[in-house]
């Protein structure tokens, strides 16, 4: 079953602009049995009350509104009886939205939450630096826009300002989530490279690498061979590629250095590039990143992760608290 998901900061504003889908909600499953024996109603009924929050509606027309993008791109993907319960239960899911949303602006509205001319240019700001356009003076822009800050500044002061993460539950997440805080190899590596020349062809740039390779094999110098026969930008400095991080390689040239040991040369490597002859130099093996390195990245981690359960609480409060009647 989904969680509904408390918002982790501002940077989700864009997207929940964008259909207010960025936190998850009850699952269609869940809603569907509750509604089930009204699920075959026709979707052509006019205008009408779904649902009664407190002293509040929600309007079908509101969420035929709120599922407009999803709904266009499901009638894309299916037809028939299928189309029908996935617009179904895409619907359900946003009713459940609309309810949580309606139960947190009247809490807002309860306890004198508001947003502030300021903090709306500001927010205004900080979208239109990530691109987005934003219409100011369009009233339902404004509205829409007002609401999810007003949202965020509840759920700020009612969930996230009651979490707190101590260093027990940090060490604890480390030893469990080990393997997300480890490094890959590291290989430092150096390459001749040929390219073809003047309309080579393959066998010409194959037979060529394979002349420096024979060379490599009896104990030429790699260096002067470099200088002598490399198109890499790096032939001036010996060929040396530095470190490299294992997944950054090409496939072919990852193959060929894992099965290297430190001071052996590969065989040539074709790649779309050239013809690569690798030396490798060094391998650091795997390592996990210290406690101390990544702290500051579990805290935000596991913050995230606590504040997600006080919301699910906070938010069953209030519905546990509030008049809530269903007809859709």
């Amino acid at each position: 079953m989904s969680r509904t998901r408390v918002p982790s900061n501002r940077r989700q504003l864009s997207m929940n602009r964008a259909g207010r889908r960025g936190r998850s909600f009850a699952t269609a499953a869940l809603v569907a049995a509750c509604f089930a024996p009204l699920a075959a109603e026709s979707a052509h009924l006019a205008d009408r009350i779904v649902a009664v929050v407190n002293s509040e509606v929600i309007m079908l027309s509101e969420i035929k509104a709120e599922t407009a993008a999803d709904g266009k791109r499901l009638q894309e993907q299916y037809r028939g009886a299928e189309l029908e319960r996935r617009l179904k239960q895409v619907e359900y899911m946003a009713l459940t939205r609309m309810i949580e949303r309606k139960l947190q602006m009247q809490l807002a509205k309860s306890k004198g939450v508001d947003v502030t001319d300021e903090e709306l240019t500001q927010a205004v700001l900080e979208l239109q630096r990530q691109g987005e356009k934003v219409d100011v003076g369009n009233p339902d822009d404004k509205k829409s826009l007002k609401e999810q800050l007003t949202l965020m500044k509840v759920v700020d002061r009612e969930v996230r300002s009651s979490v707190m993460v101590s260093e027990t539950e940090m060490k604890r997440y480390y030893e469990q989530h080990r393997g997300r805080f480890s490094l890959p190899e590291e290989y430092r590596l150096s390459q001749i490279l040929i390219r073809p020349r003047n309309g080579e062809e393959p066998a010409q740039i194959q037979a060529k690498a394979e002349v420096v390779y024979a060379a490599l094999k009896q104990g030429a110098d790699f260096a002067d061979l470099t200088l002598r026969h490399s198109d890499g930008a790096e032939a001036t400095r010996g060929g040396s590629l530095g470190f490299v991080r294992q997944g950054e390689l090409l496939p072919p040239i990852e193959r060929a250095v894992a099965a290297l040991q430190p001071g052996e040369i590969s065989e040539p490597v074709t790649t779309t590039e050239g013809i690569h002859i690798l030396r490798l130099d060094e391998k650091k093996p795997s390592q996990f990143r210290p406690f101390a390195e990544v702290k500051t990245e579990m805290q935000g981690v596991v913050f995230q992760q606590k504040s997600e359960d006080v919301y699910q609480l906070w938010m069953a409060n209030l519905k546990n608290k509030a008049y809530i009647e269903v007809k859709f």
